[in-house]
């Protein structure tokens, strides 16, 4: 009798692979309350180390980070129209606190823009006090009615950046500036992912704001992933908070302002991305495991894989050593297969009288033995090599994947097919942009017939990206 697979092949079902992974892997469990998530340490470490690098981008893009409440008067939502509109549906209001009725409902935080402008609005007096760029890393809720761990949550972790700028102009510019140099650059460098960068539709804006940038992923299954995006606000929350600047020439001016997130979502877009019916496929720069450094039996192997650790962890390479010989070794590769961790330095008796040891590299496959001695000089160059392949694979998939139409029936033939599709945005419209929603098909976002972000929603030749989506 054949043995059962670990995991439930993708293209037998691939929702089912997707949460067999979750679980097999160890990365999260489904919270107590529904649509809650608890995040297991190996998927909180992808998810720190994420953090890490958007942080350092983030910083370097002139950004602070902040925190700020948890908890938001209901009134504050209110006051920009657009904003409560579409935050809505998804609010948890807490309405008793202490045994007693409160005298105003308070809302847990779906995301920060109304909090933080009525701070601005007490520090921007002047145009000195410009640009303010805040950042903070939190946890938000909103009431998620169809629940997936990662993808869609009531409460999960992100980063939100909040900005007020003196002019359109540098705010605008900014809102790109991270689209571009924080979150494709980290996306596409790190998580080896090729995203789309585009400009979302009126339709699929963000509530309030005048622009929103979006990164877009193709995830294995063909549909797209929202993994990001960047918003202008235009003047609509300071107009709604008074946040306003005397300017050089001594008149009292609104500021401009821009909005920007991702979140735990992203480690979803990394499993549904770069996972295969053996499990997780972690990008090397990501990776906060490595290398692993794995004892197949006895004492003196257990010896060599501790002295090989510390040799690789010196030479720069994020290393766990594995010296657990009283768990049975094929137990522990399928699990670290699972985990997804790119590199596997496997030591046993015959490999230490050969001097060598079997290294197994998790994102091309395959096994071979290496000198012991050559270790450190080849992994790095091994580890590099992997990290092109997965953002190749993940460009050659997004290629293959997307078909050039002509017709609003078209679209929707490709993205049921498991696919994307490519339509002029003057042949679609609004109007076909509905239909295409009334068959669970979305347009993604616009870009320009060269592939780059559109400085308008009808610059010439402006082209829709429309696919099924998560």
């Amino acid at each position: 009798m054949a043995k059962a697979p670990v995991l439930t092949p993708r293209s037998e079902d691939f929702p089912r692979w997707y949460q067999d992974l979750i679980n097999k892997a160890e990365l999260a469990d489904n919270g107590p309350v529904r649509g809650t998530m608890v995040i297991r340490p190996y998927g909180y470490g992808l998810w720190e180390r994420m953090q890490q690098e958007m942080d350092a981008r983030i910083k370097a893009a002139g950004a602070q980070n902040a925190y700020f409440p948890l908890f938001i008067p209901q009134s504050y939502l209110t006051r920009e129209a657009e904003h409560v509109e579409g935050f809505a549906p998804e609010l948890a209001v807490v309405t008793h606190g202490g045994g007693k009725e409160l005298e105003e409902p308070v809302v847990v935080r779906p995301t920060s823009e109304t909090i933080i402008n009525d701070y601005f609005s007490k520090w921007v007096q002047s145009y000195r006090d410009l640009p303010l760029l805040i950042n903070q890393w939190a946890n938000v809720v909103r009431w998620e009615l169809r629940p997936r761990v990662f993808l869609r949550t009531t409460e999960f972790l992100w980063q939100e950046g909040h900005t007020a700028h003196a002019t359109y102009e540098d705010a605008r510019d900014y809102a790109a500036r991270i689209h571009r140099d924080v979150y494709a650059d980290f996306m596409v460098n790190v998580l080896g992912i090729d995203v789309v960068l585009g400009r979302k539709t009126p339709r699929e804006r963000f509530a309030g704001a005048i622009n929103t940038l979006t990164l877009e992923g193709m995830m294995g299954d063909g549909k797209a992933l929202q993994m990001g995006t960047s918003h202008e606000l235009g003047t609509n929350f300071a107009k709604a908070f008074n946040t306003s600047y005397l300017s050089k020439d001594g008149q009292q001016e609104l500021v401009w302002q821009t909005s920007w997130g991702v979140s735990t979502r992203m480690v979803g877009g990394l499993i549904m991305s770069h996972g295969d019916d053996n499990g997780l496929r972690v990008p090397p720069r990501l990776a906060a495991v490595q290398v692993v450094v794995m004892a197949i039996k006895g004492d003196e192997a257990v010896a060599k894989v501790h002295e090989v650790g510390r040799l690789l962890t010196a030479a720069g390479l994020r290393v766990h050593v594995d010296d657990r010989v009283d768990t049975p070794f094929g137990r522990r590769a399928v699990d670290w297969e699972l985990k997804g961790v790119p590199v596997r330095i496997e030591i046993g008796p015959r490999d230490l009288e050969a001097g060598t040891a079997m290294l197994a590299r998790r994102i091309p496959g395959g096994k071979e033995p290496v000198s012991l001695d050559s270790l450190a000089a080849l992994l790095p160059k091994i580890l590099e090599d992997d990290q092109a392949l997965l953002l190749e694979q993940s460009r050659a998939r997004r290629e293959a994947r997307t078909s050039d139409v002509s017709t609003i029936e078209e679209a929707a033939e490709a993205a049921a097919a498991g696919g994307w599709a490519r339509i002029p945005w003057a042949t679609l419209g609004e109007e076909g942009e509905t239909a295409l929603a009334e068959q669970a098909v979305s347009v993604r976002c616009l870009v320009a017939e060269d592939g780059s972000v559109p400085e308008s929603d009808d610059a010439p030749g402006t082209v829709a990206i429309v696919a099924r989506a998560y």
